[in-house]
């Protein structure tokens, strides 16, 4: 009979990551926390926290997703089409938190 030891499993191997996950993530961060010192986030409560609070949430942020996606690539280049991508990852991130709120 093996015997298991559950009060010392063993280590996890680190974890090797092949598309710069990291930096990129930091990146998205650092362009979420940047909208919250933008013009449509000056008051106390922001349109999609007013959106959510409405059951409308994950409509909102799935039209700003496909919104965001069919206009990448056609309006300017790269600076633009990474923060089309940002608004993108930006807007699944709420939608994520809604759908968590839900549980």
């Amino acid at each position: 009979m093996e015997m298991i030891d559950n009060y010392n499993p063993p280590l996890k191997k680190p974890m090797t990551r092949k598309f710069n996950e990291k930096q990129i993530l930091a990146k998205v961060g650092d362009y979420i926390s940047s909208t919250y010192s933008r013009h449509y986030a000056k008051s106390s409560i922001q349109a999609t926290e007013f959106i959510n609070a409405c059951g409308l949430g994950e409509g909102f942020c799935l039209g700003n997703i496909i919104k965001y996606a069919q206009r990448f690539g056609k309006k300017g280049s790269g600076e633009k089409r990474e923060e089309d991508l940002f608004k993108i990852i930006h807007y699944a991130v709420i939608l994520l938190h809604e759908l968590e709120q839900k549980k």
